[in-house]
């Protein structure tokens, strides 16, 4: 039985040519006349495989490149299968010069004798050329398998223009050879020179489904290698041209063999990421009726994301119960390691929190799966979220519990993602009730009359009266002053409900312009230099602390362009004969005493309560001034050293944080180092 696959002229037929080679019928009604009339002749009956060649975006979503390369997985899902159910060790993969593909594996060979319902047809041809057909319906043959619907070889065949399935098993080697799903010959026979069984396909896209025949040699090395990863006891074989891999950046003969399974395909796949914690948590347990639960998960430094999960060796893209389920249980044990230790805040914890910045790994393996589609991109079985649960509940709780100090450290990272999670939906609903907030600025700020940020400065005082004194003190034109109402909210130990609440936080945020954090925008920014100016005391440091505590956690990138300064206002006025010098500190004071003065001089020295208590002239002259005052410019230390970067937070933390047993230690730790104490 030959086809005719070209027109006489050479060129392929069109898309309409039937499967079975006969002309499509002509209606015996034109015109509009046609729509309207609808009989049983207009009723159509799809048999065999012809429904796969008339709709292949239901079988294998579409005819894109996509759909291409999606036969191949149909095909090594088969493969699997007979590895996953213990009968083959090795399968071989090979990308072809003229495009085809073939795969082979060691496995039991598909059954070749006559089948019951059809005698007249070999079990092979049913398969073949059949919908919904084939050995994994029942269980028997196939404790767990990928493919269940009975499609994916037949729906491959149908949209090859070659098709060669070649089979060994009993002694002898089977050959069926097909186009575009029909067989062009008997089934073939002949004895095997060597013992063994098997299966090979070996398959040629059709071009008249098919937008583009040229396969990616690196998607289909890929996908080869991540089955090696999710069975460590297979060997899959790659070849290609050598052409092809040298485009694609990949070996053209290759041997995938991972006996650490997940743990193998994390290593590689994070290659480049710098671990958060010591040690994964991973496991491989098999429940009480053999399906089995693969898992890996690693935190990394960095906010990347790798969520990938499988079910029995089929990928699931778009994840499923299983993945759901994997996140809530260790959202779920993570509270309730935070419940023992006393912490109320990790009740809001969500699973983004903890996922966020993670690497997360599951393979499942079911034994009667349902997937959504014949694509199988997504697991939509619940029994497979109550196996993950089961499984994975008690190993998380017991690996939270066997490091407290790493599980502290998960537990206060996830905490922060929660803290910016709520922050950033806490902006958004203020941007939803006051869209045009942005436009206004907070009432006790005294502007600058200078558009534009550049040379312009904000001063952020303390209180009412400091503020009246700086305002007279300013230079209206360039610098302009925001007085903040006493010491302002500690962030470091303050919930994301306080922040947002805050007042005071909330007028100088509206007064720079910029948005905090992950949102912080420097084009935003309305001053130039931003200046810290609190009263030259203990007090005043205290609030000049909370401020750059402040910009340190929410706006560091403000601290790293350089915009954030502290004045250093005098706390002494030594005069004595017309002569006035100002000290900010005590030794500066007594320095100037021993050196501007006579030991017999009538010396006043005057101490300043505050800022506000300075005349106009006096602030402008000592402290605002920009060619008579000190400003000392604030940075992060380090900050191209990463590990020190991370002590100078973890400082901040310690010294601000809610944990007050470390402020105590560290006081303890450097008490020798205070001097002139009142005690």
């Amino acid at each position: 039985m030959t086809h005719d696959l070209f027109n006489s002229t050479g060129t392929p037929k069109p898309n309409n040519v039937a499967p079975n080679n006969t002309a499509p019928k002509a209606s015996s009604v034109t015109g509009t006349a046609s729509k309207s009339q609808y009989n049983a002749k207009d009723i159509e009956v799809l048999e065999g495989l012809e429904p796969v060649r008339r709709r292949p975006g239901m079988y294998i979503g579409g005819t894109d490149e996509t759909a291409l390369h999606h036969l191949f997985a149909e095909v090594l899902d088969n493969a699997m299968d007979e590895a996953l159910s213990g009968f083959a060790r090795h399968i071989h993969c090979e990308l072809h010069d003229d495009f085809s593909i073939s795969v082979s594996d060691n496995g039991r060979g598909i059954p070749c004798d006559p089948h019951p319902s059809y005698p007249q047809k070999s079990a092979l041809e049913v398969i073949l050329t059949s919908l919904h057909s084939g050995g994994k319906f029942s269980g028997d043959a196939y404790e767990f398998s990928g493919g269940l619907h009975g499609v994916g070889i037949s729906v491959v065949n149908a949209l090859s223009d070659k098709f060669t399935a070649t089979i060994t098993r009993d002694k002898k080697i089977y050959e069926m050879r097909c186009v575009r799903g029909a067989p062009t010959q008997k089934l073939t026979e002949r004895p095997a020179e060597k013992a063994g069984n098997g299966t090979h396909i070996h398959f040629h896209p059709d071009a008249e489904i098919f937008n583009d025949l040229k396969f990616d040699a690196g998607k289909l090395y890929k996908m080869a290698q991540a089955k090696a990863y999710l069975h460590g006891g297979v060997q899959i074989y790659w070849r290609c041209p050598s052409h092809l891999a040298e485009k694609a950046g990949i070996s053209n003969n290759e041997r995938f063999h991972y006996p650490g399974g997940l743990l193998d395909y994390m290593n590689i796949r994070a290659s480049k990421m710098t671990n958060f914690l010591a040690n994964d948590f991973s496991g491989d347990v098999k429940h009480g009726n053999g399906e089995r639960v693969q898992w890996v998960v690693r935190w990394f430094e960095q906010s990347d994301n790798i969520v990938e999960s499988w079910c029995n060796a089929v990928p699931t893209i778009q994840g499923g119960y299983h993945e759901t389920s994997m996140r809530q249980t260790l959202v779920r044990g993570l509270k309730h390691y935070a419940e023992l230790a006393g912490n109320k805040r990790a009740s809001q914890l969500t699973s983004d929190d903890i996922v966020t910045g993670c690497g997360l790994l599951i393979s499942v393996f079911l034994r009667d799966p349902q997937f959504q589609g014949q694509t199988k991109e997504k697991l939509v079985s619940p029994e497979a979220g109550r196996l993950v649960d089961s499984v994975v509940k008690d190993q998380f709780e017991h690996w939270l519990t066997a490091d407290p100090v790493q599980a502290d450290k998960l537990l206060n990272i996830a905490l922060q993602t929660m803290d910016e999670r709520l922050k950033r939906r806490a902006q958004k609903s203020n941007l939803r009730k006051a869209p045009l907030h942005r436009l206004r600025l907070p009432g006790k700020l005294s502007d600058c009359s200078q558009e534009g940020m550049i040379g312009t400065e904000l001063f952020i005082v303390e209180g009412d009266s400091a503020g009246g004194s700086a305002k007279q003190a300013r230079a209206r034109e360039f610098q302009a002053v925001l007085p903040l109402r006493g010491k302002i909210l500690n962030v470091a130990s303050a919930t994301v409900e306080k922040l947002a609440q805050n007042q005071e936080l909330s007028d100088l945020c509206l007064a720079l312009g910029c948005e905090t954090g992950k949102e912080y925008r420097e084009e935003d920014l309305r001053y130039e230099k931003i200046i810290i100016m609190t009263d030259a005391d203990v007090d005043g440091a205290h609030i000049a602390a909370l401020l750059m505590t402040f910009f340190y956690l929410e706006l560091p990138q403000l601290i790293e362009n350089g915009h954030l300064y502290l004045a250093m206002p005098p706390l002494y006025r030594i005069t004595a004969s017309g002569k006035s010098f100002y000290a900010q500190n005590d030794e500066a004071r007594d320095k100037i005493v021993k050196t501007e003065f006579r030991s017999n001089q009538k010396i006043d020295i005057s101490r300043f309560k505050g800022l506000g208590e300075m005349p106009a002239k006096q602030l402008r002259d000592t402290t605002m001034h920009p060619s008579s005052r000190v400003l000392m410019q604030i940075n992060i230390p380090n900050i191209e050293n990463h590990f020190a970067f991370n002590e100078t937070k973890k400082l901040v933390e310690d010294l601000l944080g809610r944990n007050a047993e470390k402020r105590f230690d560290f006081i303890r730790k450097h008490a020798s180092f205070a001097t002139n104490l009142d005690i």
